[in-house]
């Protein structure tokens, strides 16, 4: 490929998207392979192109589109698209809304290959339909193919992205505590989880409401799975008071506790158990007052199916501190973050 002066590129064919940006304005003013007019050379020259790359790469080299291409091809993601290349990238688009997973020792074996460069969301992340995913490109107009030919290797045996829609379950709901069970004070929670469920398949199964009773919290436990709740959720009881019975009713019900307790606030008293594949949470009161604690971080990974870890868990103090933000950002922010 050589670089020629503007003046000289007439009737040449350019060698690459050229960018051009000025107010309203931000993207390709010339696409790879236009061959270059008489007229052109003024809006060249006023973008600040004096010379531009044209003919053609030696046989081990590759453009910047193709190795987009090539990048592309290595990490299909089923429910997702990618579009492009343009100005050298192609991005990730989801078709689906779920949790999207990236295989960071991956990612960052690619990146350090020389000239390639793929950015994505945050691992663990809550993505909507149509929302970008990756973007991939090199940084050169041109690099040698055996760089993309070792990334396309890297990925052979491994997967770089996942895209996991969110199953249906069916939840079964479990209030407890004296004072809503005699009618002293009106429960708030079940409009709460009503509403966060509502943004995920499935059904709720059904509410029970129960006293400070360990017998009667794990009966209404085994009536919910009964009629087919494969996702328990517990409010109330979840502080160290000694008439709070909620952790223990779950563990008397053969569940493995995977965590009482979370490094991460609000939501600190978070217990997460399964009882065989049926995923448990017990939810402390912060989830009736504040807009997101770790409930709203914990729901996308079990509806989309992901067994949560202790490690998992461990792993969300970095990030665990909801920052209090006067409008809530939530997920796109640093709260929750896996």
């Amino acid at each position: 490929m050589e670089k020629v002066r503007v003046e000289d590129a007439v009737g040449m064919p350019l060698g690459h998207d050229l960018t051009a940006m000025y107010p309203g304005f931000k993207g390709a003013l010339f696409k790879r392979g236009h061959v270059i007019e008489e007229k052109d050379i003024e809006l060249l020259l006023d973008i600040g192109k004096k010379t531009i790359y044209v003919g053609d790469l030696n046989k081990d080299e590759l453009h910047e589109e193709d190795c987009a291409r090539r990048l592309a091809g290595m990490a299909e993601l089923e429910g997702a698209h990618y579009e492009g290349p343009s100005e050298g990238k192609v991005l990730l688009i989801a078709d689906i809304k779920g949790m999207f997973r990236v295989n960071t020792k991956l990612l960052r074996l690619i990146n350090e290959i020389g000239d390639i460069t793929v950015s994505t969301l945050p691992d663990h992340y809550r993505v909507e339909e149509g929302a970008r995913l990756a973007s991939m490109r090199i940084v050169p107009l041109f690099t040698k193919e055996e760089q993309i030919l070792k990334a396309e290797s890297l990925c052979e045996n491994d997967r770089l992205f996942e895209l996991l829609p969110y199953k249906e379950l069916n939840a079964g709901i479990i209030v407890t505590g004296s004072e809503i069970y005699n009618g002293r004070i009106k429960d708030r929670f079940e409009a709460v989880v009503r509403r966060k469920l509502a943004y995920y398949p499935g059904r709720i199964v059904n509410v029970k409401i129960c006293d400070d009773d360990m017998d009667m919290i794990i009966d209404a436990a085994g009536d919910l799975m009964e009629k087919g709740a494969d996702f328990l959720i517990f409010t109330g009881g979840m502080s160290v008071d000694p008439d709070d019975l909620t952790p223990g009713a779950i563990k008397k019900l053969g569940a493995d506790i995977i965590s009482y307790g979370v490094p991460s606030q609000p939501g600190n008293m978070t217990l997460v158990a399964y009882l065989k594949d049926i995923p448990i949470l017990g939810v402390p009161g912060a989830a009736i007052s504040l807009p997101t604690t770790m409930f709203d971080v914990l729901l996308p990974q079990i509806y989309s199916g992901l067994k949560i870890s202790k490690r998992d868990l461990i792993n969300l103090g970095d990030g665990g501190l909801c920052q209090m933000c006067k409008e809530c950002h939530f997920p796109n922010c640093s709260f929750g973050r896996y």
